[in-house]
């Protein structure tokens, strides 16, 4: 079911009401509204699981259900994407915990609807180029150091996990206490590794409202130029977009149907 005109009200009655603070860095503004990444799944045609009605737990499926995004906000991973694999495609899984950014998961799952690029791009040159310099040990970090993108093997040769993580300064130590953590398996298409790097590297802030939530008691919370008719109108634009995006991709797409998964289906394990 597409997002309805219930849904965008709901959303535009919850945001106009409150004046848009920027807020930075990015990975210190907190979660944000997670309708920026059920909404623009939705507008691109990924229907709802039909689940308990209280219940906050969220499944969609791409059309072709080979792809499906779970939200639970009662395990210590909030998100949860993953592709089954195919005759010439294998599978793969990414993982978000509490903290991320909604607008930086977004950033992602947008990327599902628009055609991968004809030469892999390289996250390193994507770090590298927004100042998160890498260090002897492959872990590129964020310029207030609280930020650090790493992949594994170091070396390169082979299909690499990725995994970035926000952090509490060390106080002489590398890393303090974790805030945040995103974790993509070898497998996870690299333009799409790409695409949340180079929305978590961004310098424009996010907008929250006055009291919300961030990650970090340090993260900077000015008021922005932006009204809240702006936030809304650049909500509603972006839904519009993917809409026709998705269908673009669509008439591209070859038949990869895979059958829906049965009920009750666990899924990938915690990577701890």
């Amino acid at each position: 079911m597409p997002v309805s005109e219930r849904q965008i009200a709901e959303f535009a009655e919850h945001h106009l009401w409150k004046f848009p603070f920027d807020t930075s860095p990015r990975h210190l503004a907190g979660p944000g509204d997670p309708r920026h990444v059920t909404h623009g799944l939705a507008a691109a045609g990924w229907p709802r699981t039909p689940s308990d009605p209280l219940s906050p737990k969220i499944v969609l499926h791409s059309p072709d259900h080979r792809t499906s995004l779970r939200f639970n906000p009662y395990a210590s991973t909030w998100w949860a994407l993953r592709a089954e694999p195919t005759d010439t495609m294998s599978g793969w899984y990414a993982q978000f915990s509490e903290l991320v950014p909604a607008e930086i998961l977004s950033s992602l799952t947008d990327a599902l609807h628009t055609p991968p690029p004809a030469k892999d791009p390289d996250p390193w040159q994507t770090l590298t180029a927004a100042g998160w310099l890498p260090d002897d040990q492959g872990v590129a970090r964020s310029p207030d150091g609280m930020c650090r993108v790493a992949a594994y093997p170091l070396d390169r040769k082979e299909p690499m996990d990725w995994r970035v993580v926000a952090h509490e300064q060390g106080y002489g130590q590398p890393d303090g206490r974790e805030i945040w953590s995103a974790w993509f398996n070898s497998h996870t298409p690299i333009h799409l590794v790409n695409a949340f790097v180079t929305a978590l590297v961004d310098t424009t802030p996010l907008q929250r409202e006055m009291y919300a939530r961030t990650a970090h008691y340090s993260a900077t919370h000015e008021r922005s130029p932006l009204t809240p008719q702006q936030v809304v109108g650049a909500h509603t634009t972006r839904l519009d977009a993917l809409r026709a995006q998705a269908r673009a991709a669509q008439r591209r797409k070859p038949n990869t149907t895979v059958a829906p998964p049965p009920p009750g289906r666990t899924t990938t394990p915690i990577r701890r």
